[in-house]
């Protein structure tokens, strides 16, 4: 690309080369600072719920401050050519087919800002000769701006060629319409979409956290498609690594055979709404499903089929990661670090209504057993399960969705 002006002296080229090698050890951690910041500055409603879409948006941050740094390494202080590699220009036909427009100025804005600041530190800890300082950020400034301009045209650009090649995007726009809860008749979202909506259904999303699996995706996708039989399916492509689908009967669907499916499949997961009716039955199954998938990315757990209904409570305790962990940590104490049985025997007495018969056999266990756990667990606890079942329940479910809620966070 054409450089728009001078080129750094070579004192300042090694300098910055220095610079960004010594920052190209820290994307994650910069990615993590500056992606969520730059996603809420893109004012997308519909990219949020999503963590599919959140996912991709951070894989997108990550790639442009990974571009920036290696290109400064190779030719410090050049113009530097943003790069739309095959997994950014699939989740912009994703957006594109979804008629979701973010203000990539925006998020850019935001992330320039927060990266800017990162970058002067880095300056300032490590050039200790004043003039070239000055130099340093003046090169580094040009490029940087110059960088957003260019990646904020590349990214337009792309979104415009994906909506000029998507033939199916009516449908997919349609859905995203009726589950982000626009006015519609349930006659026309039917006749549309060619999915009986009277009868009562339930919302899925499968994914996979590896962009290489897509393959396996559809196969689950068709696996479930294929056990239905009976009923209808909606499967909507919501972005390269997730499904969402629809399933209905004239019986609430049973998804067990959904949980078989997924459990044979390596790297695929599934989130489940609440069975619902209709057009809001539509919605808030899907909206269900959504908030289940967020709290497993949230949380980095690694269960494989979660019901909504299962961890609605879960999901609003978590929703701070910092808040939820001191919940944790409050209520159990020891015993959130002891071994995993004691736990488990405490939580299904729980779930048993204290009943130490019915645990034992949920457990697989001889009931002197259970009682021993039982007890012992409840010593290690700080709050005693008689003074509080409530807390402690659901102290003990957070810790079997993420396990390691309580480890300590790295400096």
């Amino acid at each position: 690309m054409e450089d728009l002006w001078p080129l750094p002296t070579v004192e300042a080229a090694d300098a910055i080369r220095t610079l960004c090698q010594r920052l190209l050890t820290e994307t994650d951690a910069m990615t993590e600072v500056i992606a969520g910041a730059a996603l809420m500055a893109q004012y997308e409603p519909a990219l949020l719920p999503d963590a599919s879409l959140v996912e991709e948006d951070r894989h997108l941050n990550r790639s442009d401050l990974v571009q920036w740094l290696t290109s400064n390494i190779q030719q410090p202080g050049r113009r530097v050519e943003p790069y739309i590699g095959p997994r950014t220009a699939e989740y912009i036909r994703d957006l594109v087919s979804r008629g979701i427009g973010p203000d990539f100025a925006g998020g850019w804005r935001v992330a320039l800002g927060l990266g800017w600041r990162r970058w002067l530190e880095e300056c300032v800890a490590h050039c200790t000769d004043p003039d070239l300082l000055v130099e340093v950020i003046d090169v580094s400034a040009k490029s940087l701006v110059q960088y957003a301009l260019d990646s904020v045209s590349a990214l337009r650009e792309a979104s415009l060629a994906a909506a000029m090649g998507n033939a199916n995007a009516d449908a997919i726009a349609l859905i995203q319409l009726i589950a982000s809860g626009a006015p519609m008749t349930e006659d026309l979202a039917e006749g549309r979409l060619r999915y009986r909506l009277a009868r009562p259904h339930v919302g899925l999303v499968v994914w996979t956290d590896d962009t290489q699996r897509a393959k396996a995706l559809d196969d689950v996708v068709a696996a479930v498609r294929s056990a239905s039989a009976g009923g209808s399916a909606l499967i909507a492509r919501a972005s390269a690594t997730s499904r969402w689908i629809w399933l209905s009967g004239t019986a609430t669907p049973d998804l067990r055979h959904v949980e078989k499916i997924v459990a044979e499949v390596a790297d695929v997961r599934a989130a489940v709404g609440r069975p619902g009716k209709g057009l809001d039955g539509f919605r808030s199954s899907h909206q269900d499903a959504l908030a289940a998938q967020a709290l497993i990315v949230r949380l980095g757990s690694d269960r494989r089929f979660t019901a909504y209904a299962d961890v609605e409570l879960i999901d609003n305790i978590t929703k701070d990661p910092a808040s939820a962990q001191r919940f944790v940590t409050k209520t159990l104490g020891p015993l959130a670090e002891a071994d995993e049985a004691l736990r488990q025997a405490l939580l299904t007495y729980v779930q048993c209504g204290f009943n130490t018969t019915r645990a034992a056999a949920n457990l697989y266990a001889h009931r002197n057993t259970v009682e021993r756990r039982v007890s012992r667990a409840n010593e290690l606890s700080v709050v005693k399960v008689e003074e509080n079942p409530t807390h402690v329940a659901a102290a003990l479910l957070v810790l079997e969705i993420a396990p390691d809620i309580t480890a300590p966070t790295p400096s």
